[in-house]
């Protein structure tokens, strides 16, 4: 299939477009380099361009005849859109409308969307876990609402055009290439299993750890942590059994997650495990919104064959641990 991957140069975009070319799809990767990396990526598969321009939206499409849009580009982190709602509503909302627009222009009727949990959020609704994909929708911050508002546009533009879709709600991205050559190199780094590494590496003096007194095993929050090589394949899936598109056209939304969880502490323990050196931790206030647990129910998926290679923690971090070693600054780039 001749797929144009948005965001294709960022952390989970990059492992789903090469696990795409590896599969036999012929992939053209869009990333304005905000986030992304060239290093991430193979340079003859990359354009350097943003999603806003739309011209060049309709231009790749017609000259690479595309037939799906795998849509990854998009502002991420969740304290930065509290602070800067207009950026994540403008870059994640009002872009994708632009692209689906054009995607409808130029008769390209299919579209796997790399959605978030954090379109769940908080509320006594959503205790129960593993959270299913029919679980209330009460986002906390910006960036979750602006993702949902895009999950209802994707369906709209079902409705009205004959769009079909995958939309993929996946818990905590995290882990890196079993050989090491490819990785998370986030700047600033917001999630935990890099910021664990950095305090026991010396790259921060100390990793803060919200709360311990949360309703869970050990007192610190729950969370899914889903390796990303098992995430490219997840998107792999949801685009090769994405349903025709057409006056019938139909979508999925689907779960990425282990099912299980590990506290912070858990990650804590086999960073320490996996490296032999003590982590560097204070504990501090929890967090506005937080859950104590957050974990997925990822039944529709595993019903399509989709299984998870990384059950463990420890085999998570094993892998963060190479890249972060091997890479202590990440892909030597400038990006921002």
């Amino acid at each position: 299939m001749k797929v144009l991957v948005t965001g294709g140069a960022g952390f989970v975009g990059s492992f789903a477009a090469r696990h795409l070319v590896a599969s036999g799809h012929d992939v053209v990767v869009l990333d304005n380099l905000c986030q992304g990396h060239r290093g991430a990526i193979d340079e003859r598969l990359l354009v350097v361009g943003d999603i806003a321009d739309t011209e060049l939206l309709g231009n790749l499409f017609e000259k690479h005849q595309t037939e799906a849009v795998m849509h990854f580009a998009a502002a991420t982190s969740v304290p930065e859109s509290v602070v800067n709602p207009g950026y994540h509503y403008r870059n994640n909302t009002v872009n994708t409308l632009g692209l689906l627009e054009t995607m409808i222009a130029h008769d390209v009727r299919k579209i796997v969307f790399s959605s978030t949990a954090a379109t769940y959020g908080s509320g006594e609704a959503n205790q129960v876990m593993p959270l299913k994909e029919d679980s209330p929708k009460n986002p906390v911050c910006p960036y979750g609402f602006s993702k949902l508002a895009v999950e209802w546009m994707i369906q709209d533009f079902c409705t009205a055009h004959g769009l079909s879709y995958a939309i993929l709600r996946y818990f905590n991205a995290c882990g890196a290439s079993e050989d090491g050559a490819f990785g998370e190199d986030h700047r600033p780094e917001h999630h935990l299993i890099p910021l664990v590494i950095e305090a026991v590496t010396g790259k921060r003096e100390v990793v803060e750890l919200y709360g311990d007194d949360w309703d869970t095993r050990d007192g610190t929050c729950l969370r899914d942590y889903v390796h990303v090589e098992d995430l490219a394949l997840a998107h792999q899936i949801a685009l090769e059994t994405c349903p025709e598109p057409g006056a019938n056209a139909d979508g999925r939304i689907m779960n990425v997650g282990t099912g299980t969880g590990n506290t912070v502490m858990e990650v804590v323990r086999a960073v320490e495990e996996v490296s032999g050196r003590k982590v560097p931790y204070r504990i501090v206030g929890r967090r506005a919104g937080d859950p104590a647990s957050l974990v997925a129910s990822a039944d529709r998926l595993m019903a399509l064959g989709w299984q998870p290679r990384f059950v463990t923690i420890e085999q998570v971090v094993e892998t963060a641990w190479e890249w972060h070693n091997s890479h202590p600054d990440g892909y030597g780039d400038s990006i921002g």
